[in-house]
């Protein structure tokens, strides 16, 4: 069995969940992948969040988990989030706050055999995370690509 990350920009459209849930559904059945590790730092992510919820479903031997970045500090945040889908990485809390996103994005790739990215320009952390995944020989898809090719 095998896992996956995901990567994108903040401010990913809507529009690419259809060919997002495409390619998961590709991982899950050809591909042998039943764990997948999201953020939760924007529109991307929330996406990817969504379609895993939907997927679950169907497919009942796979998982999924938001990975966190920080504990939420304010008492409202507990209240009015469900968080039962979340894990916070062994080793996250001795880490600046500063540093937390770039650390947790790190240990996401080092738990994965396959980086999902929605990648449009060469700057920010998708890059970033991207280009590291691809560096260390992962198997990365660019969504945005696949999108291109339709």
């Amino acid at each position: 069995m095998s896992t996956c990350t995901f990567f994108g920009h903040r401010d990913c459209p809507s529009s690419i969940k259809p060919k997002l849930r495409e390619v998961i559904i590709d991982l899950i059945e050809n591909q042998d992948v039943d764990m997948f590790y999201v953020g939760h730092q924007g529109n991307f992510d929330a996406i990817v969040r969504s379609v895993l919820k939907e997927l679950v479903l169907i497919y009942t031997h796979i998982d999924y988990a938001v990975v966190l970045a920080r504990m939420p500090v304010k008492k409202e945040e507990f209240d009015t989030h469900n968080y039962s889908d979340t894990i916070l990485p062994e080793g996250i809390e001795n880490v600046h706050p500063r540093f937390a996103i770039s650390w947790r994005n790190r240990w996401m790739i080092a738990q994965s055999d396959y980086v999902v990215t929605y990648v449009t320009h060469s700057w920010g952390g998708a890059s970033q995370f991207a280009e590291i995944a691809t560096q260390k020989n992962y198997h990365v898809i660019n969504i945005n690509e696949k999108i291109k090719d339709c």
